[in-house]
C-alpha cells in the first residue's frame, strides 16, 4: 500500500506522552527518530497530517495560544531536520462533551481526507492508541500502530490484532517506504 496522506496522532507517536498532558511548549519532547521518520515521508513527496485530541483545552488546563506555542515548537524542530506538516486538527473538547470530533469519531480525519482531497482508501493512519484505530476504522482509512506511548497497552486488545504493528514511527515509515521501492521496481 502507498498512501498519498499519511495522518499521524501526536501525542505517544511524535512525542512523549504525558498522563497530564503536554501543557507547554517545554513539555513537548519528540520521540527519538520520530522528526527524521517525518522528514523522510516530506522528502518522499508525502503529505504529512495530525490528527490529536487535546482535551485539556476543554478542562481549562491548556489555551489554544499555548497549543498554538507547542505547534511552533513541533513545526521548528521537524524544518530543523528537513520535515514538515501539512495541517495540524485537534479536537478542544473534553470527553465529557460527546462532541463528533474526539477521536474515535472519525470527524477529524474526515476533515483532513476532505481538505487533501484523498480518498479513505488512498490514506494511512499510523497512532498508539485505540482510540486512533477505532477513528481510523470509522473513517475507512486503513491503520497502523506503534508500540510507543499506549501502543503496548493496545497491542494487546484481541480487537487490534490484524493491525501492522511497529516499534515506533521510525520503524512505520521504514516499512512504508520500503513497500513504496517494491512497488516502483514492479
Amino acid at each position: 500500500m502507498w498512501p498519498a496522506l499519511v495522518l499521524l496522532d501526536r501525542d505517544g507517536v511524535i512525542n512523549a506522552d504525558s498522563p497530564e498532558a503536554i501543557l507547554t511548549p517545554a513539555q513537548w519532547q519528540p520521540l527519538p527518530g520520530s522528526l527524521h521518520a517525518i522528514s523522510r515521508l516530506s522528502a518522499a513527496g508525502i503529505p504529512v497530517v495530525i490528527v490529536t485530541n487535546q482535551s485539556a483545552i476543554g478542562r481549562g488546563r491548556l489555551s489554544e495560544a499555548t497549543l498554538r506555542a507547542i505547534h511552533a515548537r513541533l513545526h521548528t524542530a521537524l524544518s530543523e531536520v528537513g520535515g514538515s506538516v501539512e495541517a495540524i486538527f485537534f479536537c478542544p473538547h473534553a470527553p465529557e462533551a460527546q462532541c463528533d470530533c474526539r477521536k474515535p469519531a472519525p470527524a477529524m480525519i474526515n476533515e483532513a481526507l476532505a481538505r487533501f482531497e484523498t480518498p479513505a482508501s488512498e490514506a494511512l493512519f499510523i497512532g498508539d492508541s485505540a482510540r486512533d484505530l477505532e477513528a481510523a476504522e470509522r473513517a475507512g482509512v486503513a491503520a497502523w500502530l506503534v508500540r510507543t506511548g499506549n501502543g503496548q497497552q493496545t497491542h494487546r486488545d484481541p480487537a487490534f490484532q490484524d493491525v501492522p504493528v511497529f516499534d515506533d514511527l521510525a520503524a512505520a515509515v521504514t516499512a512504508l517506504l520500503a513497500a513504496r521501492a517494491v512497488t516502483e521496481r514492479a
